[in-house]
């Protein structure tokens, strides 16, 4: 690989990133062709943001948060922190104090497969946070895990640096080498789905703009 190549990448990836938090999720997803769903209950603590960045993964011990301490320090401007253990518990891996570490450092977001507190500290932070739980019991700080490998978070596999899409709908992830063929498919999608809304506004119906009368017409 040239040194122009991963220069290009980077630029293709931070495009990327801002057109695919106007996208949203479910157009990304869509455009995908259904793959890379983060199927998990995650809760936004920030309703209304839309986030995508490049993923830097924290695989911790079980009920453990020593790994999450240890990313602090690789933490990059723009990276969402994808932080999970081998089994999802209600254990918070994430308070105020170790997310001030991720915003000072310039994180997007902190995408965490376990749980959070200090849930109004976090929240003037405005350092967006999804969660699947919201707890109180704290983690343990004596497990070694591992840190920039891939992880498995709501049946989606994660690569560093695959690309992380989040808003109020959930969360997807984009392969980085998929991200062109996506970012075209997303871009096409939101323009048909633009003409489909003009015409839906002018009073007709996706029961005929998607072909679908004709399904329950020959069933009868």
């Amino acid at each position: 690989m040239t040194t122009r190549e991963p220069q290009a990448h980077e630029s293709l990836v931070a495009q990327a990133c801002r057109e695919f938090v106007e996208l949203g999720v479910a157009t990304v997803y869509e455009a995908s062709g259904r793959q890379g769903l983060i199927d998990a209950p995650l809760v936004p603590i920030l309703t209304g943001r839309r986030v995508a960045g490049p993923a830097l993964t924290v695989l911790c011990g079980q009920g453990d948060n020593l790994m999450v301490h240890a990313v602090m320090e690789h933490v990059f401007p723009g990276s969402v922190l994808v932080i999970t253990m081998p089994e999802p518990e209600p254990v918070a891996l994430v308070g105020e104090l170790l997310a001030i570490q991720a915003h000072v450092r310039g994180a997007a977001a902190l995408l965490v497969d376990a749980a959070v507190r200090d849930l109004e500290e976090l929240r003037a932070m405005e350092l967006p946070v999804w969660t699947r739980f919201v707890r109180v019991r704290g983690a343990t700080k004596e497990k070694v895990g591992e840190i920039d490998i891939p992880v498995v978070v709501g049946g989606a596999r994660i690569e560093p640096r695959d690309i992380i899409v989040l808003d109020d709908d959930g969360a997807v992830v984009v392969p980085r080498d998929r991200v062109a063929s996506v970012l075209d498919a997303a871009r096409a999608r939101a323009e048909r789905e633009a003409r489909m809304r003009e015409r839906l506004r002018a009073g007709e119906l996706s029961f005929d703009l998607h072909g679908l009368r004709s399904l329950i017409a020959d069933r009868r």
